[in-house]
This record gives structure tokens, C-alpha cells and sequence, in this order.
């Protein structure tokens, strides 16, 4: 059964999201089609340029994102005491970014003389885009609208691109965030379309090392982690996170050379997890069904607010 959208997010409990979207289409997003052995890797690169001016735009911070063959993985931080800061007007040009303005907005905006009655509906319409502007179903809309019509007159066809509305899960807790993180960066490795993360293309973990490249796209804006000392960013150190990256792709590839047993990994025993606990909740974020990962208090806080008896959520 679908759950409204405003049942599955509730910003009291957490800002951090994890969103999928998957196309329905043979020839997918991306990657090569088997049938007819055209490439359609380039379109890779649309989804990281629109995200790029989405987070530039949005009170949305983006953690981690994947492009992959027939989907892509975000790990969203929605911000709503950023869109609260920014002023009328600052609004209204975001949003100008993304729509045209009515005329009264336009009018408004000139510095021309309004009487009460369109002063008020000015204030409502820039209180309505401040709202969506924090709001990850607009993202993802915006996101999939584009995608959707350039993949269409490409492909010279119409009807349906993506297979339904974006799954989303809850991350509770940091220690779901995490485990989130190190699942989305990891999936090109998982699907073999890569052996170490900083040689996965179109990740967020590789655009981390690389940093911003010259005369190219501007890239999605990622939030920083603790130890670029901005108050705002992820609650723990890069080095940290290459570390738990690392050692979960050697351990849940059993193919993979070497094993570093979980009591020697830091960050874990800071967040009081062991290892096959810490491989378990990984996992979660690839099943169907898991709308919330974190621990049972947490959930069960979620779930009243979201006006749910529970969150269905297997142990961890």
C-alpha cells in the first residue's frame, strides 16, 4: 500500500533521507543496452549536472549519491532552518532560477506599488516556494522531470521514464547515516563496475577526492564532514569514513583480498557497534519495504509522529 509522502518524512526526528529512483525503460538511465549495444553512459553525467544546480538552489544538503545503470541512491540533509534565513526576496530569485514568476511576483520584485490584497498574495506565494524549496519531494521531482524529458526526445518516444515515485528511508540515527553512506559509495564496487571507491565514477565518495575540476560542471555541493571545521557537516572525520568504507567493501565482498576484523575498526567501536551488526544494517538499505533504518527507540519515535502504530524494521 503507498504512503503519503508527509507519513514518511518527519524533520523532528531526522533530517537525513535516503532516496532511490529507478527507470522502467530496457535501455535504462545509463550503461550499455544489450539489445541494441547502444551506450548510454553520458547520461550519467546529466543527473550529477542537475544536481549540481539543485543544491545550489534548495535547502537540501547532499551526503552521498550514486549514479548507477538503472537507478540512483541519494543521502539528502534537509535543511529548514537555512530556507527560514533567507530573505523575500532571496526566495524569489531561487525560485526564479527553476520557474518563471507571475507578474504580480515580477511587479513586486520592480519595487512597483501594491496595493494589501496583492502584497498578501505575494507573501503567500514566496512562503509557498520557501516551503518547497526544503522539501525533498520538489528535489526529486525537479530532478526526474529533467532526466525524464531529455531521455524522451533523445530517445524519441513518450510515456513513462521512471518506474513510480521515489522510495525513501529515515536515517534515525548517525550510526544510520553512516551505514547508508557506506552504501550508496559503495555500489558501483558491488556491481563490479569498479574495484576501489576512488575509481567509481559518478559517486560522491570520488568527487570527494578529486575536489572541484577546472573548467568542468559545477558539481553537486556536498556537505562537508567535521573535519573541514564547518559546524553544518557530517558529525564525524573524512579519514574516518574512508576508513569504514574501506573495510566494509573488503567485508561484505567475500572475494575481496584482506580482512580487518571489526573490533580493529575506530569508528565503530565509538558508535558501540560490532561488526556483524554494522554489516547487517548495510544491508537493509537494499531491501524493499525498510522505510526508517535506526534503533527501536528511535523508530518508534518516528512512527507516532508520522501518525503510524510502527515502522516495520527487522533487528539489528
Amino acid at each position: 500500500m503507498t504512503i503519503a509522502r508527509s507519513r514518511q518524512i518527519s524533520l523532528q526526528d531526522t533530517p537525513y533521507y535516503h532516496v532511490v529512483s529507478r527507470c522502467v525503460r530496457r535501455a535504462f538511465l545509463c550503461g550499455e543496452d544489450a539489445h541494441s549495444g547502444q551506450s548510454y553512459e553520458y547520461r550519467r553525467q546529466w543527473v550529477v549536472d542537475k544536481l549540481g544546480q539543485l543544491s545550489r538552489l534548495f535547502a537540501i544538503g547532499i551526503c552521498a549519491y550514486a549514479v548507477m545503470s538503472n537507478h540512483y541512491h541519494l543521502v539528502l540533509k534537509v535543511e529548514p532552518d537555512t530556507a527560514a534565513s533567507w530573505s523575500e526576496r532571496e526566495v524569489a530569485e531561487r525560485w526564479a532560477a527553476l520557474f518563471q514568476w507571475p507578474l504580480l511576483v515580477r511587479r513586486w520584485y520592480q519595487g512597483e506599488s501594491l496595493i494589501e490584497p496583492e502584497r498578501t498574495v505575494v507573501q503567500q506565494l514566496i512562503g509557498q516556494w520557501r516551503e518547497r524549496l526544503h522539501s525533498i519531494s520538489w528535489f526529486v521531482r525537479l530532478l526526474n522531470e529533467n532526466l525524464a524529458r531529455q531521455a524522451n526526445r533523445e530517445d524519441g518516444c513518450k510515456g513513462h521514464f521512471w518506474e513510480g515515485r521515489f522510495k525513501s528511508q529515515a536515517l534515525l540515527t548517525e550510526s544510520a547515516l553512516l551505514a547508508c553512506m557506506a552504501y550508496v559509495d559503495l555500489n558501483p564496487i558491488r556491481a563490479a563496475l569498479a574495484d576501489r571507491p576512488e575509481e567509481s565514477d559518478y559517486t560522491s565518495i570520488k568527487q570527494r577526492f578529486e575536489g572541484e575540476q577546472p573548467d568542468a560542471p559545477l558539481p553537486p555541493l556536498l556537505l562537508p564532514f567535521a573535519s573541514q571545521a564547518q559546524p553544518e557537516g557530517l558529525p564525524y572525520a573524512f579519514t574516518d569514513y574512508l576508513m569504514l568504507v574501506d573495510w566494509t567493501g573488503r567485508a561484505i565482498r567475500a572475494d575481496k583480498r584482506g580482512y580487518i576484523p571489526a573490533h580493529l575498526a575506530p569508528i565503530l567501536a565509538r558508535l558501540g557497534l560490532d561488526g556483524a551488526r554494522w554489516l547487517k544494517q548495510v544491508t537493509l538499505f537494499r531491501r524493499q519495504g525498510i522505510r526508517v533504518v535506526g534503533d527501536r527507540e528511535h523508530c518508534q519515535r518516528f512512527a507516532q509522529h508520522c501518525g503510524q502504530q510502527r515502522c516495520h524494521q527487522p533487528p539489528c
